[in-house]
């Protein structure tokens, strides 16, 4: 090989290594003024629960204070968060919703 040839080396693939998402808590917060069916009622359509979880995480959080209900993605957590605590309001209860990371 002389000085004006160039030696070609094949590319390496390199893969970008994807971080998984950070996983979110939608936590139910028990309060002393929301009726306990209308909870069940908004555990099961908005985050898709059969009756008998849905009477599950309500005695949960109606005897600890708090029970988290579901962990997903954070704008999936925020999104059931807000959509739970839009339901309730517009029936005229305080039933509450929050969210936190998962550690």
């Amino acid at each position: 090989m002389s000085d004006n040839d160039i030696a070609l080396k094949p590319k390496t693939k390199v893969k970008p290594k994807l971080d998984k998402p950070k996983l979110y808590k939608v936590i139910l917060v028990n309060d002393d003024y929301t009726p306990r069916e209308l909870v069940i009622m908004i555990l099961k359509s908005v985050f898709r629960m059969s009756e008998e979880a849905g009477y599950r995480v309500m005695m949960t959080a109606h005897k600890l204070g708090s029970c988290v209900v579901v962990v997903c993605v954070r704008d999936i957590a925020e999104t059931k968060a807000k959509e739970g605590i839009d339901l309730a309001k517009g029936m005229g209860f305080p039933l509450m919703f929050t969210t936190e990371p998962e550690e």
